[in-house]
């Protein structure tokens, strides 16, 4: 992202807000695509994980994580000031590059929260709902915001001091959010029954719908990155539109080379591996680097997603495999198919730039990985003494949507027969223990 000196254009200002309506769809998609992928009894758990994020990321964005992240660097490029505390000082007229300065800081609004979304998948069917509610700002504040200073804030350190790419957040959304659900994996352990039962996605159309809808919204996040309505936004809506396909086929073939079988969930997820691994990369690199970034992530991180079952980590929806691992591809790729045509500066490796800007992408992801991985480790063991993250072994062997939320997904016999309508969930749903008498 990069910004122009400040005047308002109605031109840019209209598609940024049309890009950010189509970020924040994200997340209810994610909901969707990662609720399809547990067992019917923790859907609605899984939903309420990613929905809630809206809410609580907008609070404490508008708070205290938008001066933080996009505020006057406070020194050495690590963080911005509090100036901004409240959205103070930011009026109707607030003009930020070509858009209004409220537009820009709910545009970036959008990304935090599909961020902290992102992280339910690698601890589905077994966090605690009230430890998540404290965990989300929490991380919020110390670990995403820090990181988009870095990236995108004025005096960020790895923007203007390391000088590494990142065009639209492969640094702070896919990799902080893959290795902080790696770290939150690790606090929580694995689920009961991981490796021994099976554990497969219940509704495979919910994926595929989450996925589409997941797409339809990175054309915002990727081509809104460009904050202007022009031919660089094209361009990245173009890339963004190609990697999606070649990282879709890409899986297919592992999985039909691998396992004699395409599958749809194979399909879903290596369309999302394509368009990880394009978000730094949209406005950097050429359409046909967008093509061998999109195919080599859905290659990679096809075999990823298997390294939990060796390395013995229970990442249950693949944030890892997909998340870290396609970003990581999307980062480090950039030093070797960025073009100067698309970037006005530097050529990757394999169009004369060399070495060093491949360098840079490396130190860039080990930094942010190591410290989202630290940090985010960190934070659970001190949450999971304090109030708790992993839920009771009963709520989770029975299901976390009628333990924790006294619903279900769907009726199959758990509500019982004959609920008046309207009836609260205290009357609608029986005990545990109760026996359920199927109608005559």
């Amino acid at each position: 992202m990069t910004l122009a000196a400040a005047h308002l254009d109605t031109g840019d200002t209209a598609w940024l807000l049309a890009a950010t309506a189509l970020v924040l769809l994200m997340t209810p998609g994610l909901a969707l695509f990662y609720g399809g992928m547990v067992r019917t009894k923790s859907v609605l758990n899984m939903l309420m994980m990613s929905f809630v994020s809206i809410a609580l990321v907008t609070v404490v964005w508008l708070a205290a994580g938008y001066s933080l992240a996009f505020g006057a660097d406070a020194g050495d490029g690590l963080i911005g000031t509090l100036a901004h505390a409240g959205m103070s000082g930011i009026g109707p007229h607030s003009v930020t590059g070509t858009v209004p300065t409220l537009l820009f800081a709910s545009f970036q609004l959008t990304f935090a929260i599909v961020t902290a979304a992102l992280i339910s998948g690698a601890v589905a069917d077994r966090a605690k709902f009230t430890g998540w509610l404290v965990f989300v700002p929490v991380w919020t504040l110390l670990v995403y915001v820090p990181v988009a200073h870095w990236v995108w804030g004025p005096g960020g350190w790895i923007l203007h001091d390391l000088g590494a790419v990142d065009f639209a957040g492969g640094l702070p959304v896919e990799i902080t959010s893959g290795a902080s659900g790696l770290a939150l994996c690790l606090v929580l352990g694995p689920r009961l029954g991981f490796k021994k039962d099976a554990m497969r996605p219940h509704n495979l159309p919910m994926v595929v719908l989450g996925a589409g809808l997941l797409w339809f919204g990175w054309f915002g996040f990727n081509a809104g990155s460009a904050l202007h309505a022009d031919g660089l936004a094209a361009a990245s809506f173009l890339n963004t539109l190609a990697a999606g396909c070649t990282g879709l086929l890409g899986w297919l073939f592992v999985e039909q080379k691998r396992d004699g079988h395409p599958t749809t969930l194979g399909a879903a997820s290596g369309a999302v591996a394509g368009l990880v691994a394009i978000t730094p990369a949209c406005g950097v690199v050429s359409l046909l680097g967008a093509l061998v970034v999109g195919l080599a992530a859905g290659v990679v991180c096809s075999y990823a997603v298997s390294w939990k079952f060796r390395l013995n980590y229970d990442d249950s929806l693949d944030v890892v495999g997909v998340h870290l691992v396609g970003g990581v591809v999307g980062t480090l790729l950039i030093g070797l198919f960025a073009t100067a045509a698309m970037t006005g500066h530097a050529d990757g490796l394999l169009y004369g730039g060399g070495l060093a800007p491949l360098g840079r992408q490396l130190v860039a992801v080990l930094a942010v990985a190591a410290y989202a991985f630290a940090m985010t480790y960190g934070i659970g063991r001190v949450l999971d003494r304090v109030v708790g993250l992993r839920a009771d072994e009963e709520h989770e062997y029975t299901g976390l949507d009628l333990t924790v939320h006294a619903e279900t997904a769907y009726d199959h016999g758990v509500l019982g027969h004959g609920a008046p309508v309207g009836a609260s969930a205290a009357h609608a749903v029986p005990s545990l223990t109760q026996k359920v008498t199927p109608p005559a």
